[in-house]
């Protein structure tokens, strides 16, 4: 089979926004609050920033136990991994995640200026201004045979959809609006071009998108 291109539990309000506005260091989704968007997962046994013993079993612990399953690399925008703009002018910013980041797995981060690679932990994050369909020859390159997962942001999502990309898309929907930031879709049905879909409601109040290529 095929190495697959996947977007995991990428979260979404009722207005199909993927974050908010203002993004900065002290707020990465900005005006949202990221309790709204990902308490579902956060609260779920497999959640992998899980350092405690604990969590709910279930639809959403399916979900993120899914999350590292048969993944050799991640692609991400630049966006994604900090609130920086133009040309790196700190290096010492190693993401959001500190010293132990939560992907184990090579990282290829897209952006238009140039930037060592740096490890941290079993992650090792490059930095590339490429194209998504080069960025994904690199990301399958380095993931062993395996599947590779498109981290996100909003922008980088859409530029591998637009580029018919993407292979399976998991989007959990939570039950608050934003009303502004950035917008994945005005609606789901906006994919139904090019993807089969089914939609899943969770006991926990969000529901989830599961898509797949025609």
């Amino acid at each position: 089979m095929s190495q697959l291109l996947r977007v995991q539990n990428f979260c979404v309000s009722t207005d199909g926004f993927g974050a908010g506005e203002g993004q900065s260091l002290e707020r990465p989704f900005g005006h949202a609050d990221p309790a709204d968007l990902v308490s579902w997962a956060g609260a779920t046994a497999s959640w992998p920033n899980r350092t405690e013993p604990g969590g709910s079993r279930g639809l959403d612990d399916y979900f993120t136990r899914d999350f590292t399953r048969n993944i050799g690399a991640e692609i991400m925008g630049r966006n994604k991994f900090g609130p920086q703009r133009g040309p790196w002018k700190n290096l010492d910013w190693t993401g959001w995640w500190g010293e132990n980041p939560p992907f184990h797995t090579p990282v290829f981060v897209l952006t238009h200026h140039h930037r060592p690679s740096f490890t941290l932990a079993d992650t090792t994050f490059h930095f590339l201004d490429a194209t998504p369909a080069e960025a994904l020859q690199r990301a399958r390159d380095a993931a062993g045979g395996k599947d590779v997962r498109l981290g996100g942001g909003v922008t980088t999502i859409r530029q591998f959809v637009e580029a018919d990309l993407v292979d399976t898309m998991h989007v959990a929907v939570a039950p608050v609006e934003l009303g502004r930031g950035e917008r994945l879709w005005t609606s789901a049905d906006d994919l139904l071009d090019r993807f089969h879909f089914e939609s899943v409601p969770s006991p926990s109040g969000v529901t989830h998108l599961l898509f797949w290529r025609r």
